[in-house]
């Protein structure tokens, strides 16, 4: 289950008694094209298309209110909704899953809250859902909120490129997101672990309704990293420590691994 590493306190603000009641909508961008792995979405995976297993994960969730699966192809819409879900055309111009999220959620115009949730995250713990659900509610302060799980920082994945990193302030914003190294340890600190950081956002709906009017900005071009764009236009961005490491999947052996480890929490259940 996920929960914040014990080095990082997060207390939560109250809420004004005069805010409107929130609406919680989960959204799944799910697009086609992939230059790594075409058609992932409905990639097979213990006998559910990867987009099924994380819809289901969603629907373990208590705080969310409303799911949609956002894509940009028919054949993606037809399997969310020949296994129950619900699921809105998008086009297939966005230039990131964060405009095809916009677009989305004008068919919720009462939606408060967005969760974006990658639709290549099968195992995703739906308690961390909760606590970014549950932290962006309870502090109207916030922009967004995203999550991060601690490494060990002589861990490879440390100097891996593909693995985003975050450092935070004291009291749990972020500072700044990289794939380099970070921070840089030129001393020890003990029990400063370096932070990884996971794909899934909460917005608030008026800060996702401003972030995709902005252009992108240079250290966003510079690391490819869209959660740049926010920092660098003023964006307060809390960041949930959890010890949820659960993988994506982003080419087909990863998607057998996936297979594997399901197929091994099914043993150990049936056991």
């Amino acid at each position: 289950m996920a929960g914040p590493h014990p080095r990082f306190a997060q207390p939560f603000a109250s809420v004004a008694l005069s805010s409107p009641a929130p609406y919680l909508l989960a959204v799944l961008p799910a697009r086609w094209g992939s230059t790594r792995f075409p058609g992932k979405p409905l990639h097979p995976i213990a006998g559910k298309s990867l987009i099924q297993h994380v819809w289901e994960r969603c629907q373990q969730c208590s705080r969310l209110d409303e799911i949609l699966v956002a894509t940009d192809d028919e054949r993606i819409r037809e399997a969310v909704i020949a296994f129950g879900g619900n699921a809105v055309m998008t086009s297939s111009r966005h230039p990131t899953g964060t405009d095809r999220i916009a677009e989305a959620v004008r068919a919720v115009p009462h939606a408060t809250h967005i969760l974006n949730i990658q639709g290549d995250e099968p195992l995703i713990d739906p308690a961390l859902i909760d606590q970014l659900a549950e932290t962006m509610v309870h502090d109207p302060s916030l922009d967004m909120a995203t999550a991060a799980n601690p490494l060990d920082p002589a861990d490879p994945a440390v100097n891996d490129p593909n693995v985003v990193k975050v450092v935070i302030a004291l009291n749990g914003r972020a500072l700044y997101f990289s794939r380099s190294p970070l921070p840089f340890f030129r001393n020890a600190v003990p029990d400063l672990p370096v932070l990884r950081h996971k794909g899934i956002y909460a917005y608030s709906r008026s800060f996702l309704e401003r972030f995709v009017t902005w252009p992108p900005s240079p250290l966003e071009q510079a690391e490819s990293l869209e959660q740049l764009r926010a920092l660098e236009n003023g964006a307060a961005i809390q960041v949930v420590v959890t010890s949820d490491a659960s993988p994506g999947v982003d080419t087909p052996a990863q998607a057998r691994e996936i297979e594997r480890l399901l197929s091994f929490s099914s043993i150990g259940k049936n056991s």
